[in-house]
């Protein structure tokens, strides 16, 4: 082989780096902060991690724009 050729390269296909998707923060308003306050004080018959949970549940569905009926609502029906 001469110095002219070329060696074939091997081509290796990397795959870019995992990109984190970023979550957009949606805060809540103090109304719905409130509303979801007194709506926890209520339940006095769910154990913590229950309360935890429901907690947790209606938050999310608050920050998409819902009041605590609606998600209550949606919750039940499930």
């Amino acid at each position: 082989m001469s110095d002219t050729e070329e060696q074939p390269t091997e081509i290796v296909d990397t795959p870019p780096p995992p990109v984190k998707k970023k979550r957009e923060g949606v805060k809540m308003t103090d109304k719905q902060k409130n509303d979801l306050t007194k709506y926890m004080n209520k339940q006095s018959n769910l154990s913590v991690s229950e309360k935890r949970s429901l907690r947790m549940k209606l938050m999310a569905r608050q920050r998409k724009g819902m009041s605590i009926n609606k998600a209550l609502k949606e919750l039940n029906s499930k």
